[in-house]
């Protein structure tokens, strides 16, 4: 992760967990669960973000989220800083951004899209550091047969996750 002694972070209470948000002067950095996530920023890392749960672009992150878990939302409009990244990384998170709510794409198809195909593996790798869950749509990506596979805040919520969005049917 780089530039995280510049950024400042708040927490959300979601149907899912409570999520960490992080921003920098250029935009949101991270979206993380507090519990249950993978690949989380060094714990040193986040204690020296102070806190500011009324910065602007913190408070609109918040806003889009709530919306978005009580389905008013299904994009989000907000700057993303995906510095923290190689630049093969930032690459897949922004091709990531190009699938929309309720629609899934295969690891190997997003590779493919991205020129990439024999690059399927790092592609699902770097998918994995995603730091900015929900927001860039990782829980979009699921494996060749369609099954859901790998998501670094939990196989339950990623299925919670398409089921709001309509991908997979609501339990009865």
């Amino acid at each position: 992760m780089k530039n995280h002694t510049q950024w400042v972070q708040t927490t959300l209470p979601t149907p899912l967990g409570d999520m960490r948000l992080a921003a920098s002067a250029a935009g949101l950095t991270g979206a993380w669960f507090v519990t249950g996530q993978r690949h989380l920023p060094p714990d040193d890392h986040m204690a020296s973000w102070p806190l500011v749960p009324e910065h602007p672009l913190l408070l609109a992150a918040i806003e889009q989220l709530s919306m978005y878990f009580r389905s008013e939302r299904q994009a989000f409009d907000l700057p993303l800083d995906l510095t923290g990244g190689t630049p093969f990384q930032q690459s897949v998170w922004n091709a990531l951004l190009g699938i929309s709510s309720g629609h899934t794409l295969s690891y190997g198809e997003l590779a493919r899209r991205m020129d990439r195909p024999a690059a399927v593996r790092a592609v699902g790798t770097a998918i994995g550091r995603n730091p900015l869950s929900v927001i860039v749509p990782c829980h979009r990506v699921v494996g060749a047969s369609g099954a859901l596979t790998g998501y670094a805040g939990g196989l339950d919520r990623k299925a919670a996750l398409l089921r709001l969005e309509g991908v997979i049917p609501q339990p009865f």
